[in-house]
């Protein structure tokens, strides 16, 4: 895994360093050895081969050719100023999710993503009520500082993040004292990356802008909301 910025003076050893009560709202995850955290104080773990490279490859090419991708628009100083990526909200039906002011119905689920979520679902012990996927085409597409801490999500969200496609820099950010501290992550395609806990209220993220060629990527969030809160039945 690569990992820029973490701070070595809070280095514990293994999970067990936690005493892994990850999250209160889902069971304790399996294959825990497989999980690397991406920092000692960041609720944040990274497994980098969750998909296989010829599954990732057919899903990606699967996405992008049948998902219904939308540019959005935002009101920024009195105008609308278009979202710099594309996107689209697949949920069970009725789950409507709403972010930035702007509220998203739900697509179908395709059946190649309905079987992601059940394998998610497999392995968190935690379900999932849809996937905010995101398409960056080209190096100018991003998204800036910020924390998924919508209200809908729970206080303390479990999001299961997959990348596909070209490796993007995501990097979080906590401000101690007066200065901001940061981990950089390089998300490889088919990997996945769980955020629990304090992730969202303490830290915020952003996947930034290259000038350097890029292929397109790909990043499915698979979100809990609020009614979901609890852990899967068995």
């Amino acid at each position: 895994m690569t990992v820029r910025g973490a701070d070595a003076s809070h280095e514990r050893s293994g999970w067990e360093a936690d005493g892994l009560a990850m999250v209160s709202q889902a069971a304790s995850l399996p294959a825990m050895s497989r999980l690397e955290r991406v920092a000692p104080d960041l609720d944040a773990a990274y497994l980098p081969d969750f998909l296989g490279r010829d599954e990732a490859d057919t899903l990606l090419e699967e996405l992008l050719g049948q998902l219904r991708w939308s540019q959005e628009s935002v009101a920024m100083f009195g105008r609308r100023t278009p979202v710099p990526r594309l996107l689209t909200w697949i949920a069970d039906p009725g789950r409507h999710y709403a972010y930035s002011g702007i509220e998203h119905a739900p697509e179908p689920w395709p059946a190649r993503l309905l079987e992601l979520r059940r394998r998610l679902e497999a392995f968190t012990h935690a379900s999932f009520a849809g996937v905010l996927a995101n398409r960056y085409c080209s190096g100018a597409d991003c998204v800036g500082w910020h924390g998924d801490d919508e209200a809908e999500l729970g206080p303390d969200p479990l999001i299961a993040s997959i990348s596909l496609g070209a490796e993007r820099r995501f990097v979080f950010r906590r401000r101690e004292g007066g200065r901001w501290r940061r981990v950089e992550l390089l998300p490889a395609h088919g990997s996945l990356l769980l955020m629990w806990g304090r992730s969202q209220r303490d830290w915020q993220h952003a996947l930034p802008r290259t000038r350097r060629p890029v292929g397109e990527r790909v990043n499915l969030t698979f979100r809990r909301l609020a009614a979901d809160a609890g852990p899967r039945s068995a």
